[in-house]
């Protein structure tokens, strides 16, 4: 598994999102300028989070956006799976299965790739946005 800008960059909206909800639904121009991230590139992660069922959204002069559940129920293993690609280790499990050339080689460690993605995404899915709120004080 790759992480990448997306998942450190969603984790960080959903936490604002998280933190500053209970005075109202957030807007992007608030959360860009509290996390010196682009508007357009929030906008854009926020589509994925909400088309995957972690961001819900209103629109109008009084919208913004809220989390679909609450933070005690979404992790960063959740963020990480919404926002990145299938990983190496998914792709190499999945080619496998379907028969295509997958280098001799890599099948025999295609296990380590395998337990070693699945320590990663343990790790991260032990991590609840209400933890790393909880932290911050």
């Amino acid at each position: 598994m790759r992480l990448t800008t997306k998942s450190r960059y969603g984790t960080r909206l959903l936490l604002d999102i998280a933190v500053h909800e209970s005075d109202g639904w957030v807007n992007t121009t608030d959360i860009a300028r509290r996390q010196n991230i682009s508007q357009k590139y929030i906008e854009k992660l926020i589509s994925g989070l909400r088309r995957n069922g972690l961001v819900r959204s209103k629109r109008g002069p009084f919208g913004g956006h809220k989390l679909a559940k609450s933070a005690q129920e979404i992790t960063v293993g959740d963020v990480v799976r919404v926002l990145e690609d299938s990983s190496a280790a998914d792709q190499l499990l999945e080619s496998a299965a379907a028969g295509e050339g997958v280098d001799s080689s890599e099948v025999l460690l295609q296990h380590i790739w395998v337990e070693a993605n699945n320590v990663l995404m343990g790790a991260l899915d032990s991590h609840r946005l209400s933890d790393l709120i909880s932290r911050r004080s």
